[in-house]
């Protein structure tokens, strides 16, 4: 049964002083750093959940001191990753307050952040990926598309978004390059493998144009409905293959294929750089994981064939 500080925030409503300062955030943060849809929906329900709690306790969210956020977080448990997110949402609610209010406190400082487990990227071994990019039937149209999908993940290390996204005047096939639109809006020139490539003007030359319908829609990769594709429609896709040649589709995604990409290139020797470049990270320490998942292949590589593993 609810308790009677539960009922009340359930009951209590945001007030019009907090949807206008949350509105205000919200169009202050867009248009400084272009965060994605997503991110600032995040940001929107953190901050509306914060402040409906306050609003049953009688105060708004400007007037929230450190004891009142302390006592949200341990009223409404969550994951170690929703409640990293959750503070970080906050953090830059009133840091974004403190610059805009002289002499406002921020309520955030000396609140303890949660501590991350680091988990590791999961990559597929080299014979899963090849099994999997062969697995489309290039005998029909959807075929040639998802094969091109594929492999253009594959070979450019494209997150999911970027991928259905991309639009036909970002590609070069003349010079084997894609111009893709990352986080916060930042483009990016991912080069193009030759046979990635290849499948992309089978699909250009055979399939776009069946899938078009006689239209010019802007999308590079189609669904059947001649639109451009979603990242369900793709993650439905990979699952489907995934299942075909008998991997679990509860180890795969669309962006363990990215993981894949990046983890292999680092086995192969790549410069760690030049990875950062390549996917589009802002920091090389979010790049540095992938050296953590070379070296436990190379502990588990050496356990299994040394005489002494």
């Amino acid at each position: 049964m609810a308790s009677i500080a539960q009922m009340k925030e359930e009951a209590a409503s945001i007030t019009e002083a907090d949807q206008q300062s949350i509105a205000a955030f919200i169009e202050r943060i867009w248009s400084e750093d272009g965060l994605a849809d997503q991110t600032l929906e995040a940001y929107r329900r953190d901050l509306e959940g914060l402040a409906r709690w306050l609003a049953g306790r009688g105060r708004g969210l400007q007037a929230a001191r450190r004891e009142d956020l302390s006592a949200y977080h341990g009223s409404q448990p969550v994951a170690v990753r929703s409640m990293a997110r959750r503070q970080s949402s906050f953090r830059r609610y009133y840091g974004w307050l403190v610059r805009n209010q002289a002499g406002y406190e921020d309520p955030t400082l000396l609140i303890e952040r949660p501590r991350m487990p680091r988990g590791l990227p999961k990559a597929l071994a080299e014979r899963e990926i090849e099994g999997l990019l062969n697995a489309p039937d290039l005998a029909g149209t959807l075929g040639l598309r998802d094969r091109a999908m594929l492999e253009l993940m594959y070979a450019s290390g494209l997150r999911v978004s970027e991928l259905v996204d991309l639009p036909l005047a970002g590609l070069n096939t003349r010079q084997g390059v894609l111009r893709v639109t990352g986080k916060g809006g930042k483009d990016r020139l991912v080069p193009v493998g030759e046979v990635a490539l290849e499948h992309i003007e089978a699909y250009l030359a055979g399939a776009r144009p069946v899938l078009a319908k006689g239209k010019q829609p802007p999308a590079l990769f189609l669904s059947q409905r001649g639109e451009g594709m979603t990242r369900q429609m793709f993650w439905t896709l990979v699952k489907r293959y995934a299942i075909k040649i008998g991997i679990n589709p509860k180890r795969i995604s669309p962006h363990v294929l990215r993981h894949s990409f990046a983890t292999h290139l680092l086995n192969h020797g790549a410069d760690l750089r030049a990875l950062q470049m390549l996917l589009g990270h802002s920091s090389l320490s979010t790049t540095q994981i992938y050296t953590l998942v070379a070296k436990e292949g190379l502990k588990r590589l050496h356990a299994q064939h040394h005489p002494r593993g």
